[in-house]
């Protein structure tokens, strides 16, 4: 048996991105996997545990996908979709963003483990 999909909570960031690059289905078919594999991504070293996922455009090549930033910490919270960027626009994100990704990740915890 699967284990249900996690809620998936689209930052305004990750809105203004996805209306720009995806289409109504790529959209649907980003948000639909990541529910279902929250774990999918690799962790980004520096980012209090923000992970990063390519994913792939139908009849691209790997040049020719995404890159998703979001951030999943346990079963109790919602994953967050905080970005979402051309593969081949940005290599890496510098350590400024590595940084305010962290801080980020220590509020959402926060918010929903209040102390």
């Amino acid at each position: 048996m699967f284990p249900p999909p996690i809620t998936v909570v689209e930052t305004a960031t990750f809105k203004n991105d996805a209306d720009s690059l995806l289409d109504e289905k790529e959209r649907l078919e980003c948000i639909t996997y990541l529910a279902s594999n929250p774990e999918a991504g690799k962790v980004m070293p520096g980012t209090g545990g923000v992970r990063k996922l390519r994913f792939a455009r139908e009849h691209e090549g790997k040049s020719g996908g995404y890159r998703i930033i979001y951030y999943f910490y346990n079963d109790d919270m919602p994953l967050f979709a905080l970005m979402l960027y051309p593969k081949n626009a940005k290599c890496s994100l510098t350590q400024g963003e590595r940084n305010a990704l962290k801080q980020l990740a220590r509020e959402l915890i926060d918010s929903y483990n209040p102390r």
